[in-house]
């Protein structure tokens, strides 16, 4: 075999090698779930809490690992996330669902 055979040869392996490597991480990313729509931490406050909309609640499941209130803004399409332990949150969600129980 010549030296440019063989070099055809591993470049080919390296290549083949690339594309499973790539093929298996996509795999498990995409086992993984839609963690795009996870809340992954908690802001400390919202400044303007008047612009609070509504809320729902996030539950560590499979596809979340937190408890999080994500709260719904005026004029924002991504919720923020808080941490429904906090006393602020807490008003606030009695604000929004006065028929809460906490």
């Amino acid at each position: 075999m010549s030296k440019t055979t063989r070099t055809a040869a591993a470049a080919m392996k390296f290549h083949a090698f690339v594309f499973i490597l790539l093929f298996v991480c996509t795999y498990l990313s995409l086992a993984q779930g839609p963690y795009g729509k996870c809340c992954i931490s908690y802001v400390n406050d919202i400044k303007k809490k008047r612009n609070i909309v509504s809320y729902t609640m996030q539950e560590p499941d499979g596809d979340c690992d937190i408890t999080a209130v994500l709260f719904k803004m005026k004029k924002k399409s991504k919720p923020v996330c808080a941490n429904p332990e906090d006393d602020w949150v807490q008003r606030e969600m009695k604000r929004l669902d006065p028929t809460m129980l906490h």
